[in-house]
C-alpha cells in the first residue's frame, strides 16, 4: 500500500539511542554518473543513491544510449552499485530538428543541468523537459556559457524545455558562467571540460569558495576516469535529520529550568544519542559540518566530554564554561555554513534555539533556496507560523524566535526536505501532519522507514494515517 496522502507523527515519548544508516549522497551520485558515462571503460559506483532523481539521471543516460547495471546494495535498502560502461567521452548520436531525442528530467536540478552539458558533447538534437516547477527554475546563465562555446540552445524563456543541437567536443574553447543563481551551472560545465577541450571561468556570489563546485572539483580529481569503482559516502544533507532528532542542549537558563522541572539529570538529558553511521569527513559535502555547526564546535567537545562520564570536579568546570559561551542570536550561512541542511536547522530552531542562543537563530544568505524544489524561504515561514512560531523574513534574512509549538496541518508543496525537516518537528512538537510525504522519494524513499524502525537502527517512531488514526507499517511507510 502506498503511503497515505496525509500522515501524523507521533512524538518520541523517550530519549533514543540510535545509530541510523542514510542513503548516499544524491549530489555526488549524479555527478558520478556524468563522470561514468565520459570515462574509458566500466565505471561500478558503490553506495550510489537510488531514489526518483538519480533514476532519472539513469534513465536518461539508457536513454542516450549508454548500457547501465543497476544491482541492490545489501548495506542500505535505497543505495545501488551502479555500473556505468562508458565510452572514452563518445556519446552516442541524438535525434533530428524534426525527432529531437527526449530527455525527460523531472525535478531532478541536477540531472536537468548536467545532462544539458553533456548532450552538446554527442552530435545531434536533444529535446530536455521537466515537471512545471523544473521548467520554472533559472537555466539561463548556463545556456549562456553553452552559447558562449559554440553550441546551440533554443529556449525562448531560458528555460526548460529546450532543444540542444550537440556538435562534439571544441577544444579551446572558453565561457564563462555566473553561479548567483545555482552553482550546479558550474558543476555541469566542469565535469564536461576535460573531454569537450572546454575553459571555463566561474564568476559570482562566493565563486572562489562555493562548496558544491569545490565538492565537483575533488570529484573530478579523485574520480577513475579509466575505468574502476568509485564509493559514494552517505547524503549529509539526508543525515542533518536524524542528528536533528536528538535534543540539543537549550539555553543553559532554559536547561536548568527543564531540568528542576522534569527532575532531569544533566548526563541523562544528554545522552539521547542519535548519531548517524558513516558519517563523511572527507570534505566534499558542506552539510558533514552540520552536528557542529549547530551546537557550536566547543560547546559540541564539551558535552562529548561530559557523555563519557567525568569527575564531579571536571563536571562542575565544564557546566561552567557552557553558560560562558552562551550569547543572544546565533547566525548562520547558506553561503559558508551548511546547505540544504540549514533547512533542517531553521525547523528546529523553532522548537529549541541552537548554538545556545538566548532570544533568536539568524540564517543569512537564503536566496537560492527561493530557486528550488518550491520557493523554500517562503514556504518555510508559512509553515513554521502555523505552527505558532515567530519567523521574521527581511531580504534573504529569516530570524527565528522561540515559540510555544502546536500541531498544524503541514503543506510539503511537494519539495523532500520540507517533508523531512517537518516530519523531524513532529518527533517534538505533537499533532504535526504531513500532507503529500511521498515526496520524499526524490531523494530518500526510505525516510519514514527509518524514522519508525526499532532502534538501534531507527527512532522507534509511530507514524499514523492522519484520516483514519491507524498505525502505518513498515511497508506502507516506504515512498513510491
Amino acid at each position: 500500500m502506498p503511503l497515505p496522502d496525509l500522515i501524523e507523527i507521533v512524538p518520541l515519548d523517550k530519549p533514543v539511542r540510535a545509530e541510523i544508516t542514510v542513503p548516499g549522497s544524491k549530489s555526488i551520485t549524479n555527478r558520478a554518473l556524468i563522470l561514468a558515462a565520459l570515462a574509458e571503460g566500466e565505471v561500478a559506483l558503490e553506495g550510489a543513491l537510488w531514489s526518483e532523481d538519480t533514476q532519472i539521471m539513469v534513465e536518461c543516460l539508457q536513454e542516450i544510449g549508454f548500457m547501465v547495471d543497476v544491482r541492490p546494495d545489501p548495506n542500505e535498502f535505497s543505495n545501488r552499485t551502479i555500473t556505468v560502461y562508458g565510452q572514452g567521452g563518445d556519446i552516442p548520436p541524438g535525434g533530428t530538428e524534426e525527432r529531437p531525442l527526449e530527455l525527460f528530467v523531472g525535478n531532478a536540478g541536477t540531472a536537468a543541468r548536467f545532462l544539458a552539458a553533456f548532450v552538446c558533447l554527442g552530435r545531434g538534437v536533444y529535446k530536455l523537459h521537466g515537471v512545471p516547477r523544473m521548467n520554472e527554475r533559472p537555466k539561463a546563465a548556463l545556456f549562456q556559457a553553452l552559447r558562449e562555446l559554440g553550441y546551440r540552445v533554443d529556449s525562448p524563456t531560458d528555460k526548460l524545455p529546450a532543444i540542444i543541437h550537440g556538435s562534439g567536443p571544441k577544444p579551446g574553447a572558453t565561457c564563462t558562467v555566473n553561479i548567483e543563481e545555482s552553482s550546479q551551472f558550474a558543476s555541469a560545465l566542469l565535469l564536461c571540460a576535460k573531454v569537450g577541450g572546454w575553459n571555463v571561468k566561474v564568476v559570482g556570489e562566493n565563486a572562489e569558495e562555493s562548496p558544491y563546485v569545490a565538492m565537483t572539483s575533488k570529484l573530478i580529481e579523485s574520480f577513475p576516469r579509466r575505468g574502476g569503482k568509485f564509493h559514494i559516502e552517505p547524503d549529509a544533507s539526508s543525515g542533518s535529520y536524524f542528528w536533528a532528532a536528538k535534543d540539543f542542549p537549550p539555553p543553559f537558563p532554559k536547561f536548568l529550568e527543564y531540568s528542576e522541572r522534569f527532575g532531569i539529570e544533566v548526563e541523562t538529558y544528554f545522552c539521547s544519542a542519535v548519531k548517524v553511521n558513516h558519517w563523511p569527513e572527507s570534505g566534499w559535502q558542506i552539510d558533514e559540518n552540520f552536528p557542529s555547526v549547530i551546537l557550536n564546535g566547543e560547546i559540541d567537545r564539551l558535552l562529548r566530554e561530559l557523555r563519557r562520564g567525568v569527575s564531579q570536579s571536571r563536571r562542575a568546570e565544564i557546566l561552567t564554561k557552557i553558560p560562558q559561551r552562551s550569547f543572544k542570536s546565533a547566525t548562520f550561512s547558506r553561503s559558508i555554513d551548511l546547505g540544504d541542511s540549514i533547512m533542517t536547522a531553521i525547523v528546529i530552531s523553532a522548537e529549541n534555539l541552537l548554538a545556545c542562543a538566548t532570544e533568536s537563530n539568524r540564517f543569512t544568505d537564503l536566496g537560492r533556496l527561493r530557486l528550488q524544489e518550491t520557493e523554500r524561504v517562503v514556504a518555510l515561514r508559512t509553515e513554521l507560523t502555523k505552527c505558532g512560531a515567530k519567523v521574521v523574513e527581511e531580504g534573504d534574512t529569516l530570524t527565528v524566535y522561540p515559540s510555544k509549538l502546536h500541531g498544524a496541518e503541514i503543506e510539503t508543496y511537494n519539495d523532500h526536505r520540507m517533508a523531512m525537516c517537518f516530519a523531524i518537528l513532529g518527533l517534538k512538537v505533537p499533532g504535526i501532519k504531513l500532507k503529500n510525504p511521498a515526496c520524499v522519494k526524490k531523494t530518500f524513499p526510505n525516510f519514514f522507514q527509518k524514522l519508525a524502525a526499532a532502534p538501534p537502527h531507527g527512532l522507534g517512531a509511530s507514524i499514523l494515517d492522519a484520516t483514519t488514526g491507524r498505525q502505518l507499517s513498515h511497508d506502507e511507510l516506504f515512498a513510491e
